[in-house]
C-alpha cells in the first residue's frame, strides 16, 4: 500500500511540474534562466516585458512545482533552475518541440 502511494505522489509531482511549464511564460522564465544561469526578478522584467509582480507571480508557480531555487545575494533574490536533472528535461522539452 505505501508503495502505491509513493507511486501517486510521484505521479502528482510529475503532474505539477508538466502544468508549470505549460504556460508559455513560465517556460521562457525557465529558458531564460537556463541561458542566462539565473537572475533576478528585475532583469527577467526587461527580458519578458511584463511587469515585475507577473514575474514573481509566474516565479512563485515555478518555485511550488521544484522548478526553480532561490539564492539571497545581498538585497536581491536570484533564481535559478533547481538542478542538472531539471535543466536537462526543460532542454529536451524544448529540443523535443524544434523537431516537430
Amino acid at each position: 500500500m505505501a508503495e502505491s502511494s509513493n507511486y501517486l505522489k510521484k505521479i502528482e509531482t510529475m503532474s505539477e511540474f508538466i502544468k508549470a511549464l505549460a504556460n508559455p511564460i513560465r517556460l521562457k522564465i525557465a529558458l531564460t534562466l537556463l541561458q542566462k544561469d539565473g537572475c533576478d526578478v528585475n532583469s527577467m522584467v526587461d527580458s519578458l516585458e511584463i511587469s515585475q509582480p507577473g514575474v514573481s507571480q509566474h516565479l512563485n508557480v515555478l518555485k511550488r512545482a521544484k522548478l526553480v531555487k532561490v539564492e539571497t545575494r545581498g538585497s536581491q533574490r536570484c533564481y535559478s533552475i533547481k538542478d542538472e536533472n531539471t535543466k536537462a528535461l526543460i532542454l529536451k522539452l524544448f529540443a523535443f518541440n524544434a523537431q516537430a
